[in-house]
């Protein structure tokens, strides 16, 4: 057993598996994160620089591009760089950092997402109150929480995971995460996976509460409105229900990664599945609302109709 001065860096041994092939994988999560940095700043740019998009919805469609680039960036440069190590070795003060970055921001985006939820509801259900009930404080005060809430609930488990005695040095994946460094402990990790467990609780249920309420109510209307009033609803959430149903997939497969026994899974599907939720919504959500929320699509299309503009002919 080590010496705990001796862990100091963590081995990443998925990385070896992407050995043969780690340029042809360099250059597509490269080009990922290209992507993935150019539309969210795009959705941002247009958002901040247009006033009539300064509304609730927006300004959390904002915040949902924000929480994209934060959590990208912490797994991808990162990840970049491991891939052309000969070591994949990465120093424990940084794996602790991208611990305590993909969390914060994968309690963010949920938390995002079930204000953007309650913001449907208020639209749909209490659309002449709409303005009072989502007023200039309120939305300011709910971007905040967002922000807020997630650093503050992950910080508890986050020391106690700071204070473990770490005497294995090795992680089967391409990323930290909490889970994986509270197994290379020797020390007992009983109070440290209680209170993780508990903290999920308080991850997940108030934003899921929240959620279900909000739609269980927006049903509710829609049942007794005219199919007109049905259509003009779903097409007022679908963007909101594709992000969730996008986010919600790549949870479900974090979760068997880490609870459940994968190794019949071939270890490429299990590399995709690990990295889904760090990826695919920080990707697919800004092409969501891009296209499906009217104002955002006719600023992009002016834009891009602007730019080709500005290309001189030959």
């Amino acid at each position: 057993m080590e010496n705990t001065s001796t862990v100091t860096a963590i081995i990443l041994t998925a990385f070896y598996e992407m050995e043969k092939l780690k340029y042809l994988y360099f250059v597509l999560f490269f080009l990922l994160y290209i992507i993935i940095v150019v539309f969210n700043f795009v959705i941002i740019g247009i958002i901040c620089t247009d006033r009539a998009l300064h509304e609730p919805m927006y300004i959390f469609v904002c915040n949902l591009a924000f929480n994209a680039l934060y959590g990208s960036t912490a797994l991808l440069p990162p990840l970049l760089s491991n891939l052309l190590s000969p070591s994949h070795e990465v120093s424990l003060p940084c794996c602790q950092a991208q611990v305590f970055c993909l969390h914060t921001y994968a309690i963010s985006e949920f938390t995002i997402l079930a204000v953007m939820g309650y913001d449907r509801y208020v639209a749909i259900c209490h659309p002449l109150q709409y303005h009072s009930m989502m007023s200039v404080s309120k939305v300011y005060k709910l971007t905040v929480f967002s922000w807020v809430y997630p650093f503050i609930a992950f910080m508890i488990v986050f020391a106690l995971t700071l204070q473990l005695i770490l005497c294995e040095k090795i992680i089967d994946k391409v990323y930290c995460i909490n889970y994986s460094l509270v197994k290379l402990s020797c020390t007992d990790t009983a109070i440290v996976n209680i209170v993780g467990l508990i903290s999920l609780v308080v991850y997940t249920v108030p934003q899921l509460v929240m959620i279900l309420y909000s739609y269980s109510q927006i049903l509710r209307i829609c049942l007794l409105s005219s199919k007109e009033a049905q259509m003009k609803a779903l097409k007022t959430c679908a963007p909101h229900l594709i992000a969730m149903f996008n986010y919600s997939i790549g949870c479900f497969f974090e979760i068997c990664q880490n609870r459940f026994n994968m190794d019949y899974v071939p270890y490429g599907t299990r590399i995709f599945m690990s990295l889904y939720f760090l990826i695919f919504p920080p990707m697919i959500n800004p092409a969501i609302y891009g296209m499906s929320i009217q104002a955002i699509r006719v600023r992009i299309f002016k834009l891009l109709h602007r730019e080709n503009k500005l290309i001189p002919t030959l």
